[in-house]
């Protein structure tokens, strides 16, 4: 099996039959999933084209297609469906992008190993570790609000910390998104998310 194309390190958005996305997905999953029958369908551009062996009685080689996104049987799996209530699991690498890699405080973009996790309300005084008591913060400004709220430190929160839905999470969590599947992630996001407006000035 050899490929048309080398893009290896593209992923591909993985649905649920009813089309919620579920996960990010490598070409080896989705071969997988076609060998075992999982697919639904699929939809999106054309991302890898995967030549088989030639059969023995047409002459024909074998040729496999994988799109951008691929929609897999079952409705399991999605704790975004599962659970009203439900909250992403919350870890730098999520938050930097949820921010665009903003320190919500100076207002420049810097690398992740210059960003850290800033407590709006600070854990020494009853502030909890959850989505919407964190933002991106650079070193400095972190290193000068320390243990005090915003307004403690007279430092102004550029934006209001929230909580991503599963789709958002999703989003956040894609290394290179490409334009089909960022216009069918959008398609799952809530009007009123914040995301729409950071995704429009090419913030996120």
């Amino acid at each position: 099996m050899y490929f048309l194309n080398q893009k290896l390190n593209q992923e591909i958005l993985r649905t649920d039959v009813s089309g919620m996305p579920l996960e990010w997905i490598d070409y080896r999953d989705a071969v997988r999933l076609y060998h075992t029958g999982q697919v639904a369908y699929a939809c999106g551009m054309s991302l890898y084209r995967l030549y088989g062996g030639t059969n023995a009685l047409t002459g024909r080689q074998s040729i496999l297609e994988i799109p951008t996104i691929l929609s897999t049987f079952g409705h399991s799996h999605n704790p975004g469906n599962l659970r009203q209530d439900y909250v992403p699991p919350l870890n730098n690498q999520t938050l930097f992008r949820r921010d665009a890699h903003l320190c919500l405080y100076c207002g420049e973009h810097f690398p992740s190993n210059q960003l850290s996790r800033d407590h709006v309300r600070p854990l020494s005084k009853g502030g909890k570790d959850t989505w919407t008591n964190v933002v991106t913060a650079c070193r400095r400004c972190n290193n000068i609000k320390a243990w005090r709220t915003p307004e403690q430190a007279r430092m102004q929160l550029l934006a209001v910390p929230f909580a991503p839905t599963y789709a958002e999470y999703i989003y956040l969590k894609g290394r290179r998104v490409l334009a089909d599947q960022m216009e069918y992630l959008l398609a799952h996001f809530s009007r009123s998310s914040p995301l729409h407006a950071r995704l429009k000035a090419g913030m996120a």
